[in-house]
């Protein structure tokens, strides 16, 4: 968002989206296999293919998939500080950006 506003992996969309589907990757991905490196090398492969599917690609959220494998987090604090923590990116990108951001929102 702050090297490369205008690049479409880091407009808003993609950031929140793209997040969130990588939690709920990473947590079905849990739920199957455990919380081996091997499901959390799956889920991170699984939560790029799922953004891709749902058009909001953000590669650096595919390491969300892999922190819920590892970590194996409460499902609903996790999700509500994830939901504020990409929303306080987003907002600290409209204000601080020096150039126009974003450039589409939706």
């Amino acid at each position: 968002m702050f090297a490369a506003p205008t690049l479409p992996l880091a407009q808003p969309r993609n950031v929140i989206g793209g997040q969130l589907i990588s939690a709920c990757v990473g947590f079905a991905a849990l739920a199957v296999g455990g919380d081996s490196a091997w499901t959390a090398a799956i889920a991170g492969a699984l939560a790029i293919g799922a953004m891709a599917l749902a058009r909001t690609p953000h590669s650096p959220a595919a390491a969300t998939a892999v922190v819920v494998v590892l970590t194996k987090p409460d499902l609903v604090p996790f999700l509500g500080l994830l939901v504020l923590a990409t929303i306080v990116i987003v907002a600290v990108g409209v204000i601080a950006a020096r150039r126009r951001y974003p450039v589409y929102w939706w």
